[in-house]
């Protein structure tokens, strides 16, 4: 058994199996070169070539598996643990307070809309029928006022987004922000 014959053979496939389970590149290519580094270490156990495939595809999964133990482990150590302390502010409450300055600069129409939605809290069906509107018709008007104000903040800022859609990190741009 060759060990360049077995990862040309099962290397793409490995991948993507940790793809599956993985969302981040780095943590994949990580685990990747891992799982190289134990079918090297361990290849002269397999006796039987026809199963290598899934040999190679347990240690994948053990690696796995591995991964998020240790990552439970590191969730758990708090800042008391920590030889330093964060005192800043995570992005969402530094960027709540230009929330509503951001809304006030929408159309008068646009703002009550998500001021009552998305600040206050009240349903989109029951927002519909208190002002005698279509259920439909309002998701629309929401979907292009949030749009509006994603635009705004736009012109204000720029947003760093990872790969599941949450917000990481923000920059304000150059010019000065009126709204922020």
């Amino acid at each position: 058994m060759n060990l360049e014959a077995i990862w040309a053979d099962y290397q793409s496939s490995v991948k993507a199996f940790l793809y599956k389970h993985i969302s981040n590149p780095s943590d994949v290519e990580d685990l990747l070169q891992d799982i190289l580094i134990k079918t090297y270490q361990n290849l002269g156990t397999v006796k039987d070539t026809k199963k290598v495939k899934s040999w190679v595809f347990q240690i994948a999964n053990h690696a796995i598996i591995d991964f998020y133990r240790k990552r439970a482990t590191i969730s758990k150590i708090n800042e008391q643990v920590l030889w330093y302390e964060t005192n800043e502010e995570d992005i969402y409450s530094q960027l709540s307070h230009c929330v509503t300055a951001f809304i006030n600069g929408l159309p008068d129409s646009e703002a009550k809309l998500l001021t009552a939605i998305d600040i206050d809290g009240i349903s989109q069906k029951d927002y519909a029928a208190l002002n005698g509107m279509k259920y439909s018709t309002l998701k629309s008007r929401v979907k292009k006022s949030r749009q509006n104000l994603s635009e705004l903040f736009n012109q204000c800022c720029e947003l760093s987004i990872n790969s599941k859609g949450e917000l990481i990190d923000f920059d304000k741009r150059d010019k000065k922000c009126s709204s922020c």
